[in-house]
């Protein structure tokens, strides 16, 4: 059963999918634009051990901010939003989750 669409004709979106579902997909989106930034912090914290609150201020500055620009831009919001709704759709024609459809089958048993 297909829900309405809301008054601009989009579909309509629940609570734990605006708050919850959506930012995780963003946060997950995030850290693979800010890769290399992720690479960066998570270098110096292993090398540094349990100094790194204080020798890695530089890479954990830059690191957030290059997440906190992709968090804050409406235009990357509705670029995730987007695509959940598209997974959503194609999880509701065929019952199968996108992660278990990126999955690949073993090729011998």
């Amino acid at each position: 059963m297909e829900r309405p669409a809301s008054a601009a004709g989009e579909p309509k979106l629940r609570h734990v999918e605006k708050d919850v579902l959506i930012p995780k997909m963003m946060r997950e989106k995030a850290r693979e634009l800010c890769s290399d930034k992720v690479q960066d912090f998570t270098k110096c914290c292993q090398e540094t051990g349990f100094l790194m609150v204080i020798k890695c201020q530089q890479e954990n500055a830059a690191l957030k901010e290059c997440l906190t620009a992709y968090y804050s831009d409406p235009a990357f919001y509705e670029e995730c939003k987007m695509e959940y709704l598209k997974q959503r759709e194609e999880y509701r024609k065929t019952g199968i989750p996108a992660k278990r459809k990126q999955q690949k089958l073993p090729t011998s048993m």
